[in-house]
């Protein structure tokens, strides 16, 4: 039973040295990221309409630095995820994030830039107040939804589609205090809310009728 993310887990990004990090990362956080799949994946395989994998980053590459954050993802591929659309969740020391993500792997990233620019009101009308954006997956910094002006998001959605490297994530962020998170009943009904939420446009770039 998946029961929430503690201040220790957010801790973890605090430790020194990959190998002690990373150990930390596979006995308090990994679990929990189990967890929530198995009580999410059969839901989020209905809402899409695709059966559903769960993939938890191992950080395998690393060799030197440790990871400064840690996720799990939700793809329709089994094999992997970073080359598709697909709903993340993951921690950093100072919060928790809910993601659509697109991120620069992507094959087709620019047929999806331009699929969401085209349809930008949209997108508008999905976000909610409490959405926040980011276009680099690797950072921390985003940008609350209500603080772009339409011409702000249509920028960015340019540079979504023009720029190689460039990404776009949108969902929520949560403050590792926020009750939401440390209650694992009330996180879960957060996470598939804030999924529903965004479905409309995950449909639209993976060929779904909205």
């Amino acid at each position: 039973m998946f029961q929430g993310f503690a201040p220790i887990d957010f801790d973890t990004f605090h430790i020194e040295g990959l190998e002690q990090r990373m150990e930390a990362i596979q006995s308090r956080i990994q679990p929990k990221f189990q967890a929530i799949g198995e009580a999410l994946v059969d839901d989020l395989s209905v809402l899409t309409g695709q059966e559903m994998h769960v993939h938890i980053a191992k950080h395998a590459r690393r060799t030197v630095n440790p990871p400064k954050d840690t996720w799990m993802a939700f793809c329709h591929n089994k094999r992997g995820y970073k080359q598709h659309p697909h709903f993340q969740v993951g921690l950093f020391d100072d919060h928790l994030f809910v993601w659509l993500a697109y991120i620069y792997e992507l094959p087709e990233k620019k047929r999806m830039a331009k699929q969401i620019r085209q349809q930008q009101a949209l997108l508008e009308e999905v976000l909610g107040d409490e959405d926040v954006l980011s276009f680099d997956h690797m950072k921390k910094e985003s940008v609350r939804a209500k603080d772009l002006t339409s011409k702000d998001l249509k920028n960015h959605l340019l540079r979504f589609e023009r720029v190689k490297k460039a990404e776009l994530l949108i969902g929520r962020h949560y403050s590792p205090q926020d009750e939401t998170v440390q209650d694992g009943d009330k996180l879960l009904a957060a996470i598939k809310a804030t999924y529903t939420q965004l479905l409309p446009i995950y449909k639209l770039t993976v060929g779904l009728p909205v």
